[in-house]
């Protein structure tokens, strides 16, 4: 049972040793807000946050200047308004 114990200790995931992300992940700002929301309370709340982009950090209120949307009844839309703007893809590091 020792065994057990001491895979229980190392990480699910190993984590790799190049320089970090600048910015948080789209999907952990919006986790913190509740739905529905006003885009001008998305950004009262959240809007200096820097979010991780395919074409590096930017801030969320600059990210939403460009959705028409004013109200978001959930997560979802909010997300998936967010990223018709930003596109997906991969994101920059300081290697590339």
């Amino acid at each position: 049972m020792a065994d057990e114990n001491e895979d229980d200790e190392e990480p699910a995931v190993e984590l790799g040793e190049g320089d970090s992300v600048e910015g948080a992940p789209l999907a952990r700002v919006a986790s913190r807000l509740h739905w529905p929301i006003q885009k001008s309370e998305v950004v009262r709340k959240v809007g200096e946050e820097t979010v991780r982009t395919p074409d590096g950090p930017q801030t969320l209120t600059d990210l939403l200047d460009d959705v028409d949307e004013t109200y978001f009844e959930s997560r979802q839309e909010f997300l998936r308004n967010v990223r018709e703007v930003v596109g997906t893809g991969p994101v920059p590091t300081a290697d590339e």
